[in-house]
């Protein structure tokens, strides 16, 4: 097969004076193609001598209208998700002082309850081990895994559990609530966390760390007296928890009388 050489300058101006919108030099191909476009509206004029745009097309203004739709799109998800969590959430909490149960205190710490001006969520490793009207008491336990500082423990477990416990005691039926904290601890006892942003569960042992029961009592007036103790705590992290707070022992004897 002979090589063709390459065309002139003249030569390739000529040839292309011969190409209409359709981008073909042959007249009678390009007379079937302008009918077909005609008969079915396929195709587009394209202008291959264009400086700006020879294919036709204006690619810079669809990208652009893509990534605004994109965005669009991206923001109203987040939105939406944002505003359904929300729901979920309230609607998690009202059932509590509605009907306090295994259905919906595992919803509780799954999806998390309204507290304050937001919300508060749990660990996710969590067990409900009785949650009934008929014994007016709820018990769990959680292993927290997103500290391994025992005041911080110590911080968020005490909102963790108030935030429970004071949407459980809501209910009329409800008159105990035990928020038990568990931790992960090494060979020397030292707190574990998550690592890889909390994608890699810590596997040392599991200590138990505090307790908090919150209680509510009614007198005959119908007044209201919610209290809470913390329990659990071994003498050498109390001790440590002391020494950090600078103040008088935290979790000594309770005085006579007083709830331990």
């Amino acid at each position: 097969m002979a090589r063709r050489e390459p065309l002139s300058a003249d030569e390739a101006e000529a040839l292309f004076a011969k190409v209409d919108e359709t981008g073909h030099a042959n007249e009678k191909i390009a007379e079937e193609e302008r009918e077909s476009r005609r008969r079915f509206g396929f195709g587009r004029a394209v202008d291959p001598l264009s400086g700006t745009d020879p294919s036709g097309s204006n690619v810079g203004s669809v990208m652009a209208r893509a990534s605004f739709i994109l965005v669009l799109v991206v923001i109203a998800g987040i939105v939406i998700i944002q505003f359904a969590s929300g729901n979920v959430r309230r609607e998690a909490t009202a059932e509590l002082s509605r009907d306090a149960n295994l259905q919906s205190v595992t919803a509780a710490l799954r999806d998390g309850v309204s507290w304050g001006s937001g919300f508060t969520q749990f660990p996710q490793d969590f067990t409900v081990q009785e949650a009934s009207e008929d014994t007016g008491r709820i018990e769990v336990s959680v292993i927290d895994t997103a500290y391994a500082d025992e005041m911080e423990v110590m911080a968020t477990s005490q909102i963790q559990a108030t935030a429970l416990a004071v949407n459980c005691l809501m209910n009329p039926n409800v008159f105990t609530v035990v928020y038990k904290v568990n931790v992960h601890v090494d060979d020397d006892g030292r707190l574990l966390s998550s690592t890889f942003f909390d994608f890699l569960e810590p596997t040392g042992q599991v200590k138990p760390f505090m307790t908090f029961t919150w209680s509510k009592t009614v007198n005959e007036e119908g007044d209201l007296d919610v209290s809470c103790s913390i329990t659990g705590l071994d003498a050498e992290t109390a001790q440590r928890l002391q020494d950090r707070l600078g103040t008088s022992p935290l979790f000594g004897p309770a005085p006579e009388g007083a709830t331990a």
